[in-house]
């Protein structure tokens, strides 16, 4: 299992992680921005109206409202990475990550606009009676690349798994788990058990549940955001300063090792931001496919609010809070993750620019003089003894006020560390470092005017976007086992789907999601490309929109 997950992180490596891959996708949103005429501007509040049921007919096509199915397609990138994603954006990035997530969602409302359309313009009713969409059906009926189609199919029914569901359970688990104490394995059962009596009910009902879940809980969301963001108001200015400049000079002021890295900043945010809103994914257009239109151009529209909504809106906020509250610069203590310590030899100290480089050159992959720590560590009753001969690196940090630690009891022994890392693992190591993901957003959170209960909000918020992303993520893979394998493939698929949710509860998911990020870009690569060989007939198709009477 350990060299297949090396093999996932060296192919993601060359593609999502990659220098190119942002270029890419940014180069495309760029393309159409400019060939549509700027259409996040110009359709904006056509959108709205769309939404709002102003040009809804009677008779038109479709399983859904143009509501619901906006909702269920946010369900689906509303998640994890609004929370967390936006916290390991900045830990990695600085301020800067959080301008390059607002340009990934600036151009990519037009991408999911041009995808969007195009998906629908070329959907099916399928045999069980619903509509069915997505880019594998415009590859297969418009370009006559079936072999391209199959490909994104399969890889949209792994992001299922991946990006859409197991993590999505894991993340519920572990924060029910640290905020109330409640086994992982009864979150997930109770969770599984909901999420089968919503998936089985098949569009009409995810859609209900979705139009239901999002709204309600964005608004709970937005209100503790503003919470802390107006307590910390005096920041706001210079938070807004700092995205601002570190975007623009490269100087990100970042806490840890992350000194000035344009690179860093520039990947993290757009890869970021693509995880949070699936512009050109091609994920929403599955979802959109359900909607009631008799113009596929109307649809697309609706979509472009998307980007607009998940991360200009949402992702701001948390990352306003996060920079308001100043938690993502200092220490807490924490537990440490074995994946996030490192062991080298000799003392160094973040006061020193010159080590403070070498650290991070050392942690980049970059040559470096820092060499791994292979040796002994003494402990007496928690404490190392032997310091001098070590630092310990959690979260780009050095770490401090080291505990060592077995359940309650404070360890007294010697540890081994081999190659930078410890070979005890039933030791616990805690200790004051950075945090990141979910743990920055939530102690940004608990800095504002609801205190401790903020961190309630973040575990609330954690529940609900990521139960709703599975339950979007459901459709999205069945909708793709149909085109692959017909209607009797869709209640298997759930049943396992189900299963494996209740699974990942209790389950390391590191590989199931180092996998998705590999199928991510299978699935945004082609669709991408599929949208591009399309310009052409995607302005006479918008052009066609206009000349009806009845859209202006």
């Amino acid at each position: 299992m350990d060299s297949f997950n090396q093999l996932l992180l060296s192919l993601d490596g060359m593609l999502g992680s990659a220098p190119w891959f942002p270029w890419v996708l940014l180069g495309v949103g760029f393309f159409f921005t400019i060939y549509l005429g700027f259409p996040q501007f110009r359709y904006f509040g056509h959108a709205i109206k769309i939404v709002q049921g102003k040009y809804d007919k009677p008779g038109d096509p479709g399983d859904t409202s143009h509501f619901q199915a906006l909702a269920t397609a946010l369900s689906g990138t509303v998640g994890t990475g609004n929370i967390g994603g936006v916290g390991l954006a900045i830990f990695l990035g600085g301020p800067a990550a959080l301008f390059w997530m607002w340009m990934t969602a600036f151009l990519g409302m037009t991408t999911k606009f041009v995808e969007v359309t195009l998906s629908h313009k070329y959907r099916i009713k399928a045999a069980d009676g619903y509509y069915a969409g997505g880019p594998m059906f415009y590859m297969e009926r418009r370009l006559n690349m079936k072999w391209l189609a199959v490909l994104f199919a399969i890889a949209t029914v792994i992001c299922s798994f991946g990006t859409g569901s197991l993590p999505q359970v894991n993340n519920i688990a572990q924060a029910m788990h640290d905020s109330f104490g409640i086994e992982k394995a009864l979150t997930g059962g109770v969770l599984a058990i909901l999420l089968g009596m919503v998936i089985i009910g098949g569009i009409t009902r995810i859609a209900k549940v979705t139009s239901t879940i999002v709204p309600a809980m964005a608004l709970i969301y937005v209100i503790g955001a503003l919470g802390v963001i107006f307590y910390n108001i005096e920041n706001i200015v210079p938070s807004f300063v700092a995205v601002f400049r570190d975007a623009f000079t490269g100087s990100a002021a970042v806490g840890g090792f992350l000194g000035a890295s344009f690179a860093y900043a520039f990947n993290r945010g757009v890869n970021r931001g693509l995880f949070s809103n699936e512009a050109g994914q091609g994920s929403a257009p599955i979802a959109h496919a359900a909607a009631r239109a008799d113009e596929p151009v109307s649809e697309g529209m609706v979509s472009l609010l998307e980007p607009f909504i998940d991360t200009i809106i949402i992702c701001t906020l948390t990352g306003l809070v996060i920079l308001s509250s100043g938690v993502w610069t200092e220490k807490h203590e924490n537990l440490f993750e074995g994946a996030d310590t490192y062991v080298v030899e000799g003392r160094y100290e973040e006061s020193d620019p010159k080590q403070v480089k070498q650290l991070f050159n050392y942690l980049s992959g970059q040559p470096s003089d820092v060499k791994p720590y292979n040796g002994s560590v003494v402990v007496t009753d928690g404490q190392p003894l032997n310091l001098q001969d070590f630092t310990l690196i959690h979260a780009r940090s050095i770490a401090e006020d080291l505990d060592f630690r077995v359940g309650e009891d404070q360890f007294s022994g010697v540890l081994n560390v081999v190659d930078g890392k410890f070979a005890n693992e039933d030791v616990d190591i805690w200790g004051k470092s950075l945090v990141h993901s979910v743990a920055l957003t939530s102690k940004a959170f608990q800095r504002g005017f609801f205190g401790e209960y903020g961190g309630l909000i973040v575990t609330l918020g954690i529940l609900m976007f990521a139960f709703s992303t599975a339950i979007a993520w459901s459709y999205y893979g069945d909708r793709s086992m149909i085109y692959l394998f017909g209607p009797k493939a869709v209640m298997p698929y759930r049943i396992v789907y189900v299963i494996a949710f209740f699974w990942a509860a209790i389950e390391d998911t590191t590989v199931i999601w180092n996998l998705s990020a590999v199928a991510i870009v299978i699935m945004t690569l082609p669709n991408l490309f599929g949208i591009t060989i399309l310009a052409k007939e995607m302005k006479s198709t918008v052009k066609d929109y206009w000349k009806d009477p009845s859209h202006k």
